[in-house]
């Protein structure tokens, strides 16, 4: 992940924490130096320690941060995730922006590492979806993909996905395909929802990348990668929980895409421990 990508994100993290300084810090530390470790109490997958230096370097460029492990490691209580050293003032005050990011982006690396194993075999890869905390959408995929996931599209531009909704206002999905293809040509991917047999049937014959599978049974989702037979791509979504998922890839759909892993995620406990 590049730095320019949640460069401005810390920066705003740092403005809502800080504000115009950290009074009691700043009323008990002046030139001291001090050194520490993160920690973690939980087992799981890290994810986020580049953005955690980031929040040190913002915070006092003299701070050194040392990373003990890579995103994507697993982890497990007690591990160092990195060592730190330098002015005190800049290590506290940056302490809690920084393990904010690291626990939010841990324990969506962590869930994703977990439904990925879930599905481990199937040939189903496990996908996000765009059910983003606003403002974090960069890093919250970011860690998806440290756990070992994919990345469904990023914004509304990135393709074409036709939901109930369109297809409601349009008419019909052959009516909603259609415009599609007149206003954006052959060079953009199409995905279509489909609820029933007989919407996938109708996706089918609009010549569609991709269908969508929606809350559709497991007999239903084995049916409809029957009736595909790989003329698309088949995504199953919708009410999908972790107990279900190794039944879900077992029907032999291409992707599953999770809203959990970002909007229910839980965070990971990490802790700075000042003096190793």
């Amino acid at each position: 992940m590049q730095q320019q990508a949640y460069k401005n994100i810390v920066a705003a993290a740092l403005a809502e924490d800080v504000g115009f300084g950290d009074r009691t810090t700043a009323s008990i530390f002046t030139a001291q130096e001090g050194e520490g470790f993160i920690v973690t109490r939980e087992a799981g997958v890290v994810a986020g320690l580049q953005v955690a230096a980031e929040v040190f370097a913002q915070v006092n460029p003299e701070v050194h941060f040392q990373t003990e492990l890579a995103d994507g490691d697993s982890i497990e209580p007690g591990d160092k995730l990195a060592f730190l050293a330098g002015p005190l003032a800049g290590i506290l005050t940056g302490e809690r922006v920084a393990l904010n990011f690291l626990q939010r982006l841990s324990g969506i690396a962590t869930a994703t590492r977990d439904a990925v194993e879930r599905v481990a075999g199937s040939g189903a890869t496990v996908t996000d979806t765009r059910k983003t905390t606003p403002g974090l959408r960069v890093l919250e995929k970011y860690a998806v993909r440290a756990g070992g996931g994919e990345n469904h599209r990023f914004n509304l531009f990135d393709m074409v996905l036709i939901k109930d909704n369109h297809i409601r206002g349009a008419g019909s999905i052959s009516a909603a395909v259609r415009r599609v293809k007149q206003r954006c040509g052959f060079t953009v991917k199409i995905e279509v929802e489909a609820g029933t047999l007989k919407e996938v049937q109708e996706a089918l014959q609009c010549g569609v990348d991709v269908i969508m599978l929606d809350n559709m049974r497991t007999e239903e989702m084995s049916a409809a990668v029957h009736l595909i037979n790989k003329k698309a791509l088949v995504e199953a979504s919708g009410g999908i929980t972790r107990e279900k998922l190794a039944a879900v890839a077992s029907t032999g759909v291409d992707l599953i895409s999770l809203g959990y892993l970002t909007y229910a995620a839980g965070a990971l406990d990490f802790a700075l421990q000042i003096g190793g």
